[in-house]
């Protein structure tokens, strides 16, 4: 989808705190909250074409895709780096560095045959020894360790590397988009990487040049990539304000905003990021099941994105990305006030009693505050009456910890298996108020260890067993924005983890190109 965007001014005063996101990914913690400093100025025209195609980094800061910061560093990385498999937009696993693999249900072990030929960008060839060396690194690390929690051994040996896990999944393949480097350099600033482009140091700065030992066999439309340094994300946002950088992939909901105005276009591209409703099931009010599900019928998810979150999301009642072709579109609930009053009679919560209830929701994170309140709003129509209470990150967490809470708003990044163990297992670290039923363990179990139409049919009776049961309400699944200037690139198809996915197939409108 892409649309115009002539104005993008999201919270210009906002002071942030430094938060974490609920994501099993690992939190995003900037190192200082944006400011708005620097003049306001009318917007550059956009031009006919192209001179170059620029992109921002952040000096000083490392280039390791481990341990790098979220932002600019990463759409970079995209282009440095390759993973075992890559994501496409419906976030099925595709080989990359891979070349097959084969997983034993009994030893929960797989085994991975890698692509033979393939080099790093120096010239020398990648071994099972440096996919395992990072995957060894990425299993510690902030950034992967919820996904490859359990991952209890990574060997290496020939032309293959063998991940032992600790419970059945067979679908972690779609866990292993992780970049890899080449062991004994991840301390280096710009490690070496078997990408599309290679790092490169000119007069001018550094510029990334297409990587001449890729194994890829397949022409590219940037010869040179000039890399602007910024020293934060409002200077990132100046920088492609003022055409010194020609894209920028970013979250425009998230806690750190970014400013850009002018005559520019995005694409939102789908993220297996899930804002959702969570109910404390201990409690003596949201223990009743009827009344959870009844309230996930309450919540109206398309206003909802569109009021709340600017248009960057797609609405979701199922806990799945409706890009993934596994999405059940049949059980998909539209939103019905009739059906919310049904629900809420046969449910016994219209006789006008009230039941008061709070909504804990993130305070660093307004698009999250504003849903939560909208929701509240909606949901407040019938006897359980429900107030919003913002709260510090810290004390929010605590609140969750501890059971302080009857509802909460939250947001949390699921894998690309779409595997519910963090929300709904027994410990899960997402399942706060401990929820479970007699039936949810098996299910849970059918669709880690279901494969083929086998796990369609898994996920599908998961799926169904939770809208009735509705320990928690899902809203959407966010979206993140790759900006460019206007009528720049066509034919792109980004993902949420590259956005120069399918980068052989742009096409580009330069400025030499015109008459």
């Amino acid at each position: 989808m892409r649309k115009k965007l002539f104005l993008l001014l999201l919270l210009l005063s906002l002071a942030l705190l430094t938060a974490c996101s609920d994501m099993d990914d690992g939190p995003a913690t900037p190192d200082s909250p944006p400011g708005n400093d620097g003049p306001i100025v009318d917007p550059i025209p956009t031009s006919a074409g192209l001179d170059e195609f620029s992109l921002p980094y952040f000096a000083g800061e490392t280039m390791d895709p481990i341990t790098c910061a979220d932002g600019p560093h990463q759409a970079i990385g995209s282009l440095l780096y390759d993973g075992l498999f890559a994501l496409d937009e419906r976030f099925e696993p595709q080989p990359v560095l891979a070349r097959s693999y084969t997983y034993d249900t009994e030893s929960l072990v797989y085994c991975i045959t890698l692509r033979s030929g393939v080099t790093f960008s120096d010239g020398t060839p990648l071994t099972a020894a440096d996919v395992a060396a990072t995957l060894e690194r990425a299993r510690w690390s902030d950034r992967y360790g919820g996904r490859l929690a359990d991952v209890t051994a990574v060997t290496a040996a020939d032309n293959a590397v063998y991940i032992a896990l600790s419970r059945p999944n067979a679908a972690f393949i779609a866990r292993l988009d992780i970049p890899i480097v080449k062991a004994g350099t991840e301390n280096d600033p710009v490690p070496v990487g078997t990408g599309r482009y290679v790092w490169r140091q000119g007069d001018e700065g550094p510029y990334l040049a297409v990587n001449e030992n890729s194994w890829r066999a397949q022409d590219l439309p940037i010869e040179r990539i000039p890399l602007v340094p910024c020293k934060d994300v409002d200077a990132m946002a100046y920088a492609f304000f003022s055409r010194k950088i020609q894209l920028v992939s970013w979250d425009l909901t998230g806690t750190v905003p970014f400013n850009a105005s002018g005559a520019n276009s995005y694409t939102d591209v789908s993220t297996p990021i899930m804002q959702y409703v969570g109910f404390n099931t201990a409690s003596r009010l949201f223990s009743d099941p009827a009344l959870r599900s009844a309230l996930s019928l309450g919540i109206d998810r398309e206003k909802c994105v569109n009021a709340c979150l600017l248009g960057h999301g797609t609405a979701a009642t199922l806990p799945l990305s409706p890009s993934s072709p596994l999405y059940p579109a049949d059980l998909e609930r539209t939103f019905s006030s009739e059906d919310y009053a049904a629900a809420m009679a046969e449910a016994g919560y219209d006789s006008g009693k009230e039941y008061p209830a709070t909504m804990i929701v993130s305070a660093e994170n307004p698009f999250r505050v504003q849903a939560a309140q909208q929701i509240a709003q909606d949901l407040s129509r019938f006897d359980v009456k429900i107030t919003v209470k913002s709260l510090p990150w810290v004390e929010f967490q605590q609140a969750l910890v501890t059971g302080g809470y009857d509802l909460y708003y939250g947001e949390c990044k699921l894998p690309a298996d779409w595997d519910l163990s963090a929300l709904l297992a027994e410990g899960g670290t997402l399942n706060f108020s401990g929820y479970t039923d007699e039936e949810l363990p098996e299910l849970l179990y059918a669709a880690a260890t279901a494969s083929g139409k086998g796990r369609e049919t898994a996920l599908r009776q998961l799926y169904a067993h939770l809208q009735q049961e509705a320990p928690f309400a899902p809203v959407c699944f966010k979206s993140v924005s790759i900006l460019l200037p206007q009528k720049a690139v066509r034919l792109q198809t980004p993902t949420a983890s590259d956005p120069f996915y399918g980068l052989a197939d742009w096409t580009i409108q330069w400025a030499e190109d015109n008459p």
